[in-house]
């Protein structure tokens, strides 16, 4: 049994992306809006957070970010970073550049 307890616990998924959204919230001090990806990587996890970088009226103006978090094993943070910009009402790839 105590072999068992002194094993390292691998975050799962769920943890993972909870650990992002906090990490992202604190870090930025902006809303983070929710998780829109998440993959394993050989060190964890990558998630992709979506923030509300700059509220605007009306909503559909909104600049958001979305962030890159790297989460390894244990849970922690190894790094972040903003992918891209863009306003709330873009719907897909049409617009990759920065908003204004």
């Amino acid at each position: 049994m105590a072999q068992r307890n002194a094993q390292k616990q691998e975050t799962d998924a769920r943890e993972a992306a909870a650990a992002a959204l906090d990490i992202i919230g604190s870090m930025v001090g902006k809303e983070a809006l929710g998780v829109t990806s998440l993959e394993p990587t050989e060190e964890g996890w990558l998630v992709g957070v979506e923030v509300l970088e700059h509220a605007r009226l009306p909503r559909t103006s909104d600049i958001l970010g979305l962030y890159e978090v790297e989460i390894d094993l244990d849970g922690g943070v190894i790094s972040y970073r903003r992918a891209r910009r863009y306003l709330r009402a873009t719907t897909g790839d049409e617009q990759r550049g920065t908003a204004p």
